[in-house]
């Protein structure tokens, strides 16, 4: 997927976490002492970046406290609950670091796998994909789901999307410069970090169970089926290619049905004929609508992109200068700021 050839980068260089929540009062204290562990480990200039999305819990409070202790952890407090990806558009619009690793803040994505996504970023990626080999603590059902969704996104998209890699990534500075380029509505972030190119590498995984508390996205409510949609329709149009096919099918099967019904009528078995009839006008409807329903789909995201709102509006700040959703990023007086 290499389009130049890479070149290592000397170390040390800041390197950015974004942390996109809501309501992880419970996880926070013990993940920023593990990342501060793991940064310390790794001899790396770092800044924790939380987003936190309208959270409704002690969460912020707890933060406050944190940076007290240490004067890295930064927070930024959306003005109302935007989402996960639109929280990591915004720490990466006010991250300073030469690098930006994003991942959860539930401690499922553990941080002592951050080295090894900068180790690969000093090799030359500017792309690095963590992929889970594992998945601790979920529910039979949704890990099943979970690989066919990965696995159907795949298979319609118009690039090559890597399979079981979810929002645990590191990005150069150059990737995160583009991606913040991009004016889309709903992004789903998995597959526009592949779409941009550069240089991407893969590090594998086995993600760990919940640290605290339940988790925020279970099978069946919105997000999950959100997630799986925003992939299939921002990279395919296969859903479109499908109806189109299943109406010529469904065209083909009712001048069949026409044909048999119009044998069964001369043969003197009406009955037999209108039940047919009705069967094929009920099945022409419901592929119709079908058809209708998914073009909707696009329907709606073109909608979003033209109505041109930001991703996201920034409440507070704290430690750092309130980002813009549109303006162009220059870090090199932001990056002496902040060492």
């Amino acid at each position: 997927m290499a389009t130049d050839v890479p070149k290592e980068r000397p170390g040390p260089s800041l390197v950015s976490v974004v942390l996109s929540f809501r309501n992880e009062a419970e996880n926070i204290p013990t993940l920023i002492r593990r990342l501060d562990a793991m940064c310390a480990g790794a001899r790396v200039p770092y800044e924790l970046l939380f987003i936190n999305d309208a959270s409704t819990d002690a969460s912020l409070a707890i933060l406050l406290g944190e940076r007290q202790r240490n004067p890295r952890v930064k927070i930024l407090t959306l003005s109302r609950r935007f989402g996960v990806a639109e929280g990591v558009l915004a720490g990466m619009a006010a991250a300073a670091g030469d690098a930006v690793v994003y991942m959860d803040a539930d401690l499922q994505d553990p941080p002592e796998v951050v080295p090894a996504l900068i180790e690969r970023w000093r090799a030359g990626a500017d792309v690095v994909h963590t992929v889970r080999t594992r998945r601790h603590g979920e529910a039979a059902l949704k890990m099943w789901a979970t690989r066919l969704a990965y696995r159907l996104i795949q298979a319609g998209s118009s690039i090559e999307l890597p399979v079981d890699a979810g929002d645990f990534k590191l990005l150069s500075r150059r990737a995160v410069d583009h991606l913040l380029r991009l004016r889309e509505s709903d992004p789903y972030l998995r597959g526009l970090v592949v779409w941009l190119g550069f240089n991407q590498a893969f590090v594998p995984y086995e993600r760990d169970a919940r640290h605290a508390g339940k988790t925020h996205f279970p099978f069946f409510s919105r997000n999950p089926w959100k997630t799986f949609f925003l992939g299939v329709t921002s990279f395919s149009f296969l859903p479109i290619y499908l109806c189109a096919g299943l109406a010529g099918t469904g065209l083909l099967a009712a001048l069949a049905l026409i044909a048999a019904a119009a044998v069964q009528l001369a043969g003197g078995s009406s009955a037999a004929g209108l039940t047919i009839l009705a069967g094929f006008i009920a099945f022409l409807w419901a592929t119709t609508i079908a058809a209708i329903g998914l073009v909707g789909l696009y329907v709606i995201r073109i909608y979003k992109d033209v109505r041109g709102r930001p991703p996201y509006i920034v409440q507070s700040a704290v430690g750092i200068p309130v980002p813009s959703p549109t303006r162009e990023r220059s870090n090199e007086s932001e990056i002496e700021a902040i060492l």
